[in-house]
C-alpha cells in the first residue's frame, strides 16, 4: 500500500477524488425505501420490550422517521469492500503492483481484492481464516485468488501473511486500516446524498420534512422520561449528550446515517464525506461476547479513549467480528466526526434480516441487519431521533455474501448442533476449532 505520508487526508474533497478514480469501476447501488419499514421505525415499542432494559417502566419513544436502505448488497463482489479495495489499487502504480497483493480477510474485503486484483491483471494471495464460510471462501476462489488458509487468531494470520510476503513479495492490502481503503468506502454517503436528493425532488413525500409548514417540524420534544438517551446499549460521542443535525431540517437531506461497524472502514470513511454537511452518523455493532468494542470504548469515562484491540466473538454478523483499527478509531473517537454507536443482540439482528427480507425482498447477511435493528429496537437511538421530532435516516446495507443454506437455518434458529449447518455459519472451522479473534470481514 502506499505509505501513509503520501496518501490523501481524510476529507471530503479526497473521498471526492476517490470516487471520480472508481466510479467506471463499481456500481452505483440503489438506494430503495419502503413504507412498512418506516412506518415499523415510527411505531413505538411496547412496555414489555423495554423490560430487562434501562428503559423499563418509561414511556417508549415515539419517533417519526422515513428510511432510505443504500443497498451495498447489489455492489460487486456482493459489499461495499469492493470500493476500497478497488481505490486502493487504483493509487498504486503497475510496478508497484507487479508481484501481486496480498490481504487476510474472512471473506468480503478477500472477495472485493481477489477481483479487483484480477481486473488489474495481478494475482492476488488471500489468507483466509479457516472459520470463513464455505460460500465466501467460494466466492473469492471464483474470482481467481491465491486461498492459504490459516488459524483463526489474530497472531496466526499475521505469521501466515508474512510468510506470504516474503515468499512472493506481493503488496499487503488492509481491509480497513488504511486511509485509501477509507477514502473508497467513503464513497457509499457521496452517492447516497445525490440519490437521495434526486428521489426527493421527484417525490417529496418520501421525505419526512415534506411538509416543512408542520407545527412539529423545527420543533424538539425532549426527552421527557428522565432516562439518559446513551443509557446501555449504546454511547454517544458528546459529553454534553446527544446531537442534534447541524442547520434546519430539509427534504433531501438525511438527519441521519447508520452504518454496520466492525474493522472501522465503512464508518470512518462515511463519517469523513459528511463532516461538513447537516447530517449525522452512527454507528452499529452486534452485542454478543463483546463485539461491540466501540460501543464499549466510547461509553469509557477514560480520556483520552482507549481502542480495544482484541475481539473474540462467534456473533452471526461474520463482518463485524474485528475490532476497530487503529486509523478508523481516530475518526470515530474524534467527537466531532461520528455521533454514537449502538449495539443490538443476535436476535434483533436476525429480525432485521428477515423483515428485510420478508417486507423488502432484499437478501442481506447478518452484518448488513446491525443498522435496521438499531432503528428498530434500539431505545436508546430511538430517543435521540424523539428528541429532534422527526428524521429522515439513512441505513446502509453493506453486503448479502450468504449461503442459502445458512440462511435457511438462521431463520428456522439453527445456531448449532449439526456442523454441516455451523460451517455454512461461520461457527466452526474446516478443522473443527470454534476459536476466533479479530476476524477482519
Amino acid at each position: 500500500m502506499a505509505a501513509l505520508a503520501n496518501t490523501l487526508p481524510l476529507t471530503r474533497s479526497s473521498v471526492q477524488s476517490a470516487h471520480d478514480l472508481i466510479k467506471s469501476h463499481i456500481h452505483r447501488t440503489p438506494v430503495l425505501t419502503n413504507t412498512t419499514l418506516s412506518t415499523l421505525a415510527s411505531t413505538p415499542q411496547t412496555a414489555e420490550a423495554l423490560i430487562g432494559t434501562p428503559f423499563e417502566g418509561c414511556t417508549p419513544a415515539r419517533p417519526r422517521m422515513n428510511l432510505f436502505f443504500k443497498c451495498e448488497n447489489y455492489q460487486k463482489v456482493g459489499a461495499f469492500k469492493f470500493r476500497g479495495a478497488s481505490h486502493a489499487l487504483a493509487r498504486l502504480s503497475d510496478e508497484e503492483l507487479q508481484k501481486g497483493v496480498v490481504t487476510h480477510s474472512s471473506g468480503n474485503h478477500a472477495q472485493a481484492l481477489a477481483l479487483a486484483a484480477r481486473m488489474r491483471g495481478i494475482p492476488a494471495y488471500i489468507v483466509m481464516p479457516t472459520i470463513s464460510t464455505p460460500s465466501k471462501i467460494a466466492a473469492t476462489r471464483g474470482y481467481g485468488a491465491n486461498i492459504i488458509f490459516s488459524g483463526s487468531t489474530s497472531q496466526e494470520r499475521e505469521s501466515v501473511v508474512a510468510d506470504v510476503i516474503a515468499r512472493t513479495g506481493a503488496l499487503l492490502v488492509p481491509p480497513y486500516d488504511h486511509p485509501d481503503i477509507i477514502l473508497g468506502q467513503g464513497t457509499v454517503a457521496l452517492e447516497m446524498e445525490e440519490q437521495v436528493a434526486a428521489m426527493v425532488a421527484r417525490d417529496p413525500s418520501l421525505s419526512v420534512h415534506h411538509d416543512n409548514n408542520n407545527n412539529n417540524n423545527n420543533k424538539s420534544i425532549g426527552n421527557t422520561t428522565g432516562v439518559p438517551t446513551n443509557a446501555a446499549g449504546a454511547a454517544t460521542n458528546n459529553s454534553t449528550g446527544p446531537k442534534k443535525p447541524r442547520g434546519k431540517p430539509h427534504p433531501g437531506i438525511l438527519d441521519a446515517i447508520i452504518a454496520p461497524l466492525g474493522g472501522g472502514g465503512l464508518l470512518s470513511g462515511i463519517a469523513t464525506a459528511l463532516t461538513p454537511t447537516r447530517t449525522l452518523v452512527y454507528g452499529a455493532e452486534p452485542s454478543l461476547s463483546g463485539a461491540d468494542d466501540a460501543r464499549r470504548a466510547l461509553a469509557s469515562p477514560q480520556q483520552p479513549r482507549k481502542r480495544i484491540t482484541h475481539v473474540s466473538s462467534l456473533t452471526i454478523a461474520d463482518g463485524l467480528r474485528t475490532p476497530v483499527g487503529e486509523i478508523p478509531w481516530s475518526v470515530i473517537c474524534e467527537g466531532e466526526l461520528v455521533a454514537g454507536v449502538f449495539a443490538v443482540s443476535e436476535g434483533q439482528i436476525l429480525e432485521a434480516m428477515q423483515l428485510l427480507l420478508e417486507r423488502g425482498k432484499v437478501v442481506v447477511e447478518p452484518s448488513a441487519g446491525v443498522g435496521l435493528a438499531v432503528v428498530l429496537w434500539d431505545e436508546g437511538f430511538r430517543r435521540v431521533v424523539e428528541g429532534w421530532g422527526r428524521a429522515d435516516v439513512g441505513v446502509v446495507i453493506s453486503g448479502g455474501n450468504v449461503g442459502v443454506e445458512a440462511l435457511a437455518g438462521l431463520f428456522a434458529g439453527g445456531r448449532g448442533g449439526e456442523v454441516g449447518l455451523e460451517r455454512e455459519m461461520g461457527m466452526v472451522g474446516l478443522d473443527g476449532g470454534r476459536e476466533v479473534q479479530d476476524v477482519a470481514g
